[in-house]
């Protein structure tokens, strides 16, 4: 949620027009930490972005703390803290440049993709968390192998990369959409990339197209037998991207009110979860071959018992 958090209120700091509410980083202003009263609001909104990022900090720090307390390691739980511990440090950074470089718009796209590496971070450390849970005993565990021919299992886990690529080129093209159009950086004294807005903005939305044809022949693939919880993260990921681009369409076509801009990067942040989601429940989902693409497994044949001796 921190994560989250964290790219909704940097966009609430650019559709307010404060992202240069503090004058300087990593100072507010040449003399002071916290804005003055003179900065007014938009002050406040850009420092108040600046201290989740102290949040963040502490939430990471509880959960490598956390991991390392266990009694049995948990070194994936570990790795995956220390990653969103130098992603928010980068982050960080790349706003104060941001502030440094007077809101360029491929800056703002660099600050906007840090904190989607936050997230990816923050995924992945819930699902070794979850992982590391089950293979402990406790909680819900891992369900034990699910019969599956091989190729079934390639194509399957092959599937779910793609989707996980053409969603991650899906975010990348969103950046250079936003950056094209009146939200790159936080006025209209920002500079622009210099793309053609309605054609990147048709990129995005082919881009979106084959996200939702993807997910569509991943969940036609997914087995209902041992697969329960990436069929039903599946159809949850459709079903936002399905949301995220009725926004997307809707606020093209009103010229971009700051409010569905506010939904559309929440928007964002879900359809990356969920994309995630998808693809690391398939990835722990443990496999045993059923044998050949299409083979039905033989039989199970009972214990034959041994005759009795005979004794003269």
């Amino acid at each position: 949620m921190a994560s989250i958090a964290i790219i909704v209120t940097g966009g609430i700091v650019r559709v307010t027009g404060s992202g240069l509410g503090c004058t300087d980083w990593p100072m507010c202003t040449g003399e002071t930490l916290a804005p003055t009263a003179e900065m007014g609001v938009h002050g406040a909104i850009e420092f108040g972005n600046r201290l989740l990022t102290g949040l963040l900090c502490a939430v990471v720090g509880w959960v490598i703390i956390t991991a390392r307390l266990q009694e049995r390691p948990m070194p994936a739980v570990l790795r995956g803290g220390w990653a969103q511990f130098w992603i928010v440090v980068l982050n960080a950074v790349v706003g104060g440049v941001t502030v440094w470089m007077r809101l360029s718009p491929y800056i703002v796209a660099a600050h906007f993709l840090a904190a989607t590496l936050l997230l990816t971070a923050a995924v992945y450390t819930w699902h070794a968390a979850y992982a590391d849970a089950g293979a402990g005993g406790g909680g819900g565990g891992t369900p034990g192998p699910v019969p599956l021919a091989a190729g079934s299992v390639a194509r399957i886990r092959s599937l779910s990369a793609a989707l996980v690529a053409v969603t991650a080129l899906l975010v990348v093209v969103g950046t250079l959409a936003t950056g094209s159009g009146p939200h790159a950086g936080d006025s209209s004294d920002v500079p622009r990339m210099p793309f053609d807005w309605t054609a990147v903005t048709v990129v995005h939305g082919v881009l979106a197209g084959a996200a939702l044809v993807l997910a569509g022949v991943l969940l036609s693939a997914l087995p209902r037998d041992g697969f329960g919880a990436a069929r039903r993260k599946t159809v949850t990921f459709l079903a936002v991207l399905l949301g995220q681009g009725l926004v997307g369409l809707v606020q093209s076509v009103t010229s971009l009110p700051s409010l569905l801009v506010m939904l559309h990067l929440l928007g964002s942040a879900l359809v990356w979860t969920g994309v995630l989601q998808v693809h690391f429940t398939v990835r722990r989902t443990r496999f045993s071959d059923s044998g050949p693409l299409g083979a039905t497994p033989p039989p199970r044949q009972a214990p034959v018992a041994s005759a009795p001796s005979r004794h003269a």
